[in-house]
């Protein structure tokens, strides 16, 4: 699982242009979700999330978890996050989970994190999604669970 995360101050998400999701500040989740993955990262990878200090209390330093800063989280799946560029010039994506796969291990991340107490909203899983976000920072952070 590979997650890259990007501290916000505001996000959304359209499809056809409508609002499917929209948070202000707090996480943009983007979630990748390869053919190895087990709940166990599921429940690593929100463990890990939620007690990422990566909010400015109030000196300036980042020493705040989401849920000590009031945010949310808008998390989007993204099987591109798995795309292999090492041969040739069109990225194969042979690590990405099938859908079959994906699609209930994304929904079961989520609703760990909303266990948490976190807000969370989503995208559409296999849908066309702009995504719009005002990265504060700007923080990104790449986490995988290959490297826990």
């Amino acid at each position: 699982m590979r997650v890259v995360v990007q501290r916000s101050k505001a996000a959304n998400v359209t499809i056809a242009g409508e609002q499917v999701g929209a948070i202000d500040k707090g996480l943009v989740l983007l979630v990748g979700i390869t053919h190895e993955d087990t709940e166990q990262d599921l429940k690593w990878m929100a463990d890990k999330l939620s007690g990422l200090r990566i909010f400015d209390d109030e000196s300036g330093k980042m020493n705040l978890d989401i849920t000590e800063a009031g945010g949310s989280i808008l998390s989007v799946s993204q099987f591109t996050l798995y795309g292999d560029c090492r041969k040739g010039r069109r990225p194969s994506f042979m690590k990405a989970a099938r859908p079959d796969h994906a699609e209930p291990m994304y929904h079961n991340f989520n609703e760990l994190l909303r266990n948490k107490g976190i807000h969370v909203e989503t995208g559409q899983f296999g849908a066309e999604m702009d995504v719009s976000l005002v990265n504060d920072g700007p923080i990104t952070i790449i986490i995988d669970t290959e490297e826990k």
